[in-house]
C-alpha cells in the first residue's frame, strides 16, 4: 500500500478520489430507477384500492340503509301501544311521538310509509294512483330498484301531516280525502317526527314534517 503511494502527496490521492467520485453515477442511476419502480407499484395500489373500493361501497351503502330502516321501524313500533291525541278534542295533548335520524344514501330517490306513490316503476310518482301498503316502508333507487321491508306487529297506518289553524298537527286533506301514506323525497336526511293521533276511523302514525 506504501509503495503505491510513492510520488503522490495527500492532496493529490484527495483530488483523484474526489473527481473519481464526481464521476461515478452508477448510484444516481440506480436511486432513479427506484423511485420509477416505487412510484409504479404506489400508483398500481392506489388504482387497485380505488376499484375495489368502487365495488364495495354500494354494499356498505345498503347495510347502512338495511340498519337504519330497521332502527325506524322499531322506533314506529315503540309508539303503537302508547297514548293517542284525539283529534276531535282540541283540548287533547299530543300523543305518543318517536323521532327517526336518517341519513341514507344519495342513490336513494325516496322513502315511503305506507304507501307505493310508483306502482308502476315509471319514476313518475304523479302520473298514478298511489297504492296503499300499510306497515310497509319502501325505498326506491335512482335505477328504479325498490326494496320493501315489512313492519311486522301492530298495524300502522301513516298519514301525512299539516299544521292547522289551531297551530296543531292534523290529517291533511287534499280535495276532501285524507293524503294517504307518507313519502321523504331526496335527500331523505335529518330527523323525522311521528306522533300517534286517532279520530272517528281509529289510529294513525301522522308526520310533524
Amino acid at each position: 500500500m506504501i509503495n503505491s503511494l510513492n510520488g503522490c502527496n495527500k492532496d493529490e490521492i484527495i483530488e483523484i478520489q474526489l473527481d473519481s467520485f464526481l464521476r461515478d453515477t452508477r448510484g444516481i442511476d440506480t436511486i432513479a430507477m427506484k423511485m420509477v419502480f416505487y412510484l409504479a407499484i404506489t400508483g398500481t395500489i392506489l388504482l387497485l384500492v380505488t376499484v375495489s373500493w368502487g365495488n364495495i361501497s354500494p354494499y356498505f351503502d345498503r347495510s347502512s340503509t338495511d340498519e337504519q330502516i330497521k332502527d325506524a321501524a322499531i322506533e314506529l313500533l315503540s309508539i303503537q301501544n302508547g297514548y293517542a291525541r284525539d283529534l276531535r278534542d282540541s283540548a287533547a295533548i299530543q300523543g305518543s311521538t318517536c323521532t327517526i335520524e336518517l341519513s341514507l344514501s344519495e342513490n336513494i330517490k325516496y322513502l315511503a310509509l305506507g304507501i307505493d306513490p310508483d306502482p308502476d316503476s315509471n319514476g313518475n310518482l304523479t302520473d298514478s294512483t298511489w297504492k296503499m301498503e300499510n306497515n310497509t316502508i319502501l325505498i326506491q333507487y335512482r335505477n328504479g330498484e325498490k326494496n320493501r321491508f315489512l313492519i311486522s306487529g301492530e298495524d300502522i297506518r301513516f298519514r301525512n301531516g299539516i299544521v292547522d289553524h289551531n297551530d296543531k298537527w292534523n290529517l291533511n286533506y287534499s280535495e276532501k280525502n285524507i293524503v294517504q301514506g307518507i313519502v321523504i323525497e331526496e335527500p331523505v336526511n335529518g330527523e323525522f317526527v311521528f306522533e300517534l293521533i286517532q279520530d272517528t276511523n281509529g289510529k294513525y302514525t301522522l308526520s310533524h314534517f
